[in-house]
């Protein structure tokens, strides 16, 4: 596996104006104003500095527009843990307290610019501000996520090289089992009440001062782990001024989601496809009420069409689906203002040329599948990652001429619209013909007894592999008779889509595999079919 380290940090040019990044014409501007999609990309650009900082020419802008009284009495931060605990930091809270963490970091720990920093942390106040203290240092920040096992935690310190450790009570033993093995590991910092021999506690290094300040919030429920995280409660609403809101959920729990969403005036929501499919098999409409809640989006897997029309009758709210990755930002998206096509991840962002290429690197025309990618030159885009750590090989392997490869596959409509079909690895040969497994999804969940579905590739004798169907049953199905309930379904699928992506095989089950972030761990799936064999 490649290791992905993105310096998180360019130094110290003072913008006077936190929408700088935007054309003038656009300064004021927000994505609920952006009416016509193409006169906005058209006229589109951004200002690059030759220097920049996100917690200074960003944060510390807001924190300065708070003092003189030209910002909303909003808090920059608003965290909840469900069992009575609240903590919300203005900007100019989220300012002191980052560069304590940031004196911490370069006086206590003596890291210095571009040094490795790997954070392990749940959904609590000190991932947010060890992201901000790395930004103000210029430290490389690691999220990690907290299911990562004794083996990960070894592998990616020393792959990466990390100086600086901060976990919390439940990994700090095995970062102790692993730690001699790590010859360029030198400061543990813990996020814990308690201390613990050879760590530096955070909760007795640093003073927390709390102020209850009353304000908008938008809420991502990704996992600290991984880059949406950055994306959606760190960089994105804090370049904006707005709150971030955070709530320490061990694990996805639909009713704490709704519940929440229904107690705290949460504006926007983000979150994965997967949990809102689990959403909506509640009764929303009759048992919540989301009062302030303006704006739904989801990212991190193709969202199916089922599940976007169930969420809109049940809340009266559409829901945005945008595309990207770790290596990148935001590639394509539904924008407010634009037209949207259920199933599509919408128009590129107007910061990339986004292609369809075959094999060649041909760019194809619309209604042709092929690789998913990003013009990098004869100008690389701002916000595109540099490259793979120590891994030049791999680096190459994702030029094709021109373009970065995403390594998904998908095709461009007659409009414009880009539609996901599937990562290169999950495409489905079977008798010469590639089936994507989200279309069979879609096609599986508008089928009543079906509450959830994943789709891979099993080997076959005849065909070389066919589509295979995990399902999670409605529990008023899970009586039925499972060999007729198989049959319904597969004749369903055939009615719905082309005959040849029906499931040939079909497994009940009681829950799919996922992430934390709640994606569906298809390489699992996959991996029990094909080394069964």
């Amino acid at each position: 596996m490649a290791m992905l380290l993105r310096a998180r940090c360019f130094h110290h040019l003072a913008i006077p104006d936190p929408m700088r990044v935007l054309s003038k014409d656009y300064r004021t501007a927000t994505p609920q104003n952006f009416s016509n999609y193409e006169s906005m990309k058209q006229d589109f650009k951004i200002e690059i500095p030759e220097y920049f900082n996100f917690a200074k020419d960003v944060l510390d802008q807001w924190t300065k527009m708070e003092k003189a009284g030209k910002r909303l009495n909003n808090p920059a931060f608003w965290w909840i843990d469900g069992n009575g605990k609240e903590v919300r930091w203005s900007f100019e809270e989220l300012g002191s307290l980052s560069r304590k963490f940031a004196n911490i970091l370069t006086e206590a720990c003596s890291l210095q610019r571009g040094d490795r920093v790997m954070v392990i942390l749940p959904k609590i106040p000190e991932w947010w501000l060890a992201n901000v203290a790395c930004l103000r240092t210029g430290t490389v920040l690691i999220p990690g996520t907290t299911q990562l096992t004794q083996k990960d935690i070894l592998y990616r310190l020393q792959s990466s090289k990390a100086k600086c450790i901060i976990t919390d009570d439940a990994l700090a033993p095995a970062v102790d089992t692993v730690a001699a093995k790590c010859e360029n590991l030198h400061s543990k910092l813990l996020v814990s009440q308690h201390s613990r021999e050879g760590w530096g506690n955070l909760k007795e290094m640093m003073k927390f001062w709390l102020d209850l300040i009353a304000s908008d919030v938008m809420w991502n429920t990704s996992d600290t782990g991984w880059a949406k995280s950055s994306w959606s409660s760190v960089f994105s609403p804090w370049t904006q001024g707005a709150c971030v809101f955070a709530h320490y959920l061990p694990r996805f729990e639909s009713t704490s989601i709704l519940q929440t969403l229904s107690k705290f005036p949460i504006t926007v929501f983000c979150s994965a496809p997967t949990a809102y499919r689990m959403l909506v098999q509640n009764d929303i409409s009759r048992s919540y009420k989301f009062n302030s809640l303006k704006h739904c989006v989801s990212a991190g897997e193709p969202i199916n069409p089922e599940v976007m029309e169930q969420w809109r009758k049940k809340t009266g709210l559409d829901i945005y689906e945008g595309y990207g990755q770790t290596e990148t930002v935001l590639i394509c998206g539904n924008f407010k203002g634009m037209k949207i096509k259920p199933g599509s991840m919408g128009k590129p962002s107007p910061a990339f040329d986004v292609k369809i290429l075959d094999e060649n690197g041909t760019v194809l025309p619309p209604g042709q599948e092929g690789d998913i990618a990003v013009r990098v030159l004869p100008d690389r885009p701002f916000g595109l990652f540099t490259h793979y750590v120590d891994n030049p090989s791999k680096t190459a392997s994702s030029l094709r001429g021109n373009f970065y490869i995403t390594g998904d596959r998908g095709y461009m409509d007659e409009d414009g619209y880009f539609w996901f079909v599937a990562r290169s690895d999950d495409i489905i040969l079977s008798s010469g013909y590639r089936i994507g497994p989200f279309e069979v999804e879609s096609a599986l969940i508008e089928h009543p007894s079906i509450a959830e579905s994943a789709v891979v590739s099993s080997p076959d004798p005849i065909r070389g592999e066919v589509v295979k169907a995990f399902i999670v049953l409605n529990p008023d199905y899970k009586s039925h008779d499972q060999e007729q309930l198989k049959k319904e379904i597969q004749e369903h699928v055939k009615k719905t889509t082309a005959p040849y992506k029906y499931p040939r095989k079909v497994e009940f089950i009681e829950e799919l595999p996922k992430t934390v972030s709640g994606k569906v761990k298809r390489n699992e799936l996959r991996k029990k079919e094909w080394t069964a064999i």
